[in-house]
């Protein structure tokens, strides 16, 4: 029997159309997935392409999008219900760009499995759609759904349910995907960096709301990529501005993005196999720590036992100054209050890059 490689696409707004990039670098690869998953617009992403959508016309689509052709304001309902109103913008035209995006029908006419994350907020159930069970569904209403973020769009019905954005509860859906797959490549664009330049309180509730967002989907993803024990992984986190959840004005470099970034992440693929429980690609780092600006407040040490110690001076130390990391490793290093904690590449022999890429880590070389 053939191995089946899985493609999850996560969630992150119009981020998001770096998936564009990568369904282009799979094609050059000559990589077919034979599962599709995603959440929000990556739920999008790979229902129109299933739909039969080429990348070129998902590329000039999405560029050619504007904001008055995704976000109108819901202006009447918030006037007259105020605080009961549904949602900030109306839903008609995310569910036009659904329905010119995606065929008709439900999952059983898509040509190869996909899987839509969505969450029932009615019943407090995550419901992924696509599962045997929830093939019976109209994908362009799972999809709506998927892309309903609450408080922006109003919840969509889908079957006899109502559903809203799956990313509330998991924005890159890799464990349920993992059951149909030997080879799962990720694609995360909700959790790419973090950090952010300038004040959230000076740019409006959205985003002061969407940086939050960001940093509970980092959150919510991390316990499972750190502690992966599915089919071999490769993550792929696109370097896409986090400010910008709702702009149209990075598409064209988002796009751009994710082809290089999956290019780069992709290029050892087949070394990946047979690797159980790796998240891929990896790189050796080493762990600096600043003794001068350390307050020994020991957040690093929490988030990382296995990595991160104090010395007898209270000052924080790392255990071993040179690990290896996926890209799923080292969140907790910005974390630290004070930016005492630095890393750097370590760069290795060509010689020696595909077996370390083989080697299989052990919990002491991962962050927190």
């Amino acid at each position: 029997m053939s191995k089946r490689i899985a493609l999850v696409l996560g969630g992150g707004g119009l981020k998001g159309f770096a998936h564009i990039g990568v369904l282009r670098a799979l094609e050059e690869l000559r990589i077919t997935p034979d599962v599709y998953a995603g959440t929000s617009i990556g739920a999008l992403i790979g229902g129109a392409y299933l739909s039969g959508g080429t990348v070129s016309d998902m590329a000039a689509r999405a560029m050619a999008m504007r904001r008055k052709d995704l976000f109108r304001v819901n202006h009447f309902g918030m006037l007259l219900d105020r605080m009961n109103s549904s949602s900030i913008y109306l839903e008609e035209p995310l569910r036009h760009l659904c329905e010119i995006s995606i065929a008709e029908g439900d999952f059983t006419t898509l040509p190869k499995r996909l899987l839509v994350n969505t969450v029932d907020p009615d019943r407090g159930a995550r419901v992924v759609w696509g599962l045997p069970g929830l093939e019976h569904a109209s994908v362009r209403d799972a999809v709506y759904a998927s892309c309903a973020l609450p408080g922006f769009f109003p919840p969509g019905h889908v079957a006899d349910r109502t559903c809203i954005d799956g990313g509330v509860v998991d924005n890159l859906p890799v464990s349920i995907t993992s059951h149909f797959a030997d080879i799962i490549i990720a694609v995360d664009v909700g959790s790419s960096d973090a950090s952010q330049e300038g004040r959230a309180d000076s740019q409006g509730f959205a985003t002061i709301y969407m940086r939050a967002a960001t940093m509970m989907f980092h959150a919510l993803q991390q316990f499972p990529l750190q502690r992966w024990h599915g089919p071999p992984m490769v993550l792929i986190r696109p370097r896409v501005d986090d400010a910008n959840w709702l702009s149209f004005s990075n598409t064209e470099a988002n796009i751009e993005e994710g082809y290089r970034a999956a290019m780069r992440a992709l290029e050892r693929f087949d070394s990946y196999w047979d690797n159980p429980s790796c998240v891929f690609p990896r790189r050796r780092v080493e762990i600096v720590v600043d003794q001068e600006k350390c307050t020994g407040c020991g957040l690093c040490m929490s988030l990382a036992p296995a990595v991160m110690g104090m010395d007898r001076h209270e000052k924080a130390y790392a255990r071993t100054h040179v690990v290896e990391w996926s890209p799923a490793d080292g969140g907790f290093v910005h974390e630290c209050p004070t930016g005492a904690i630095t890393t750097h590449n370590v760069h290795q022999p060509a010689s020696s890059q595909n077996a370390e890429d083989q080697h299989d880590p052990s919990p002491s070389g991962s962050g927190g």
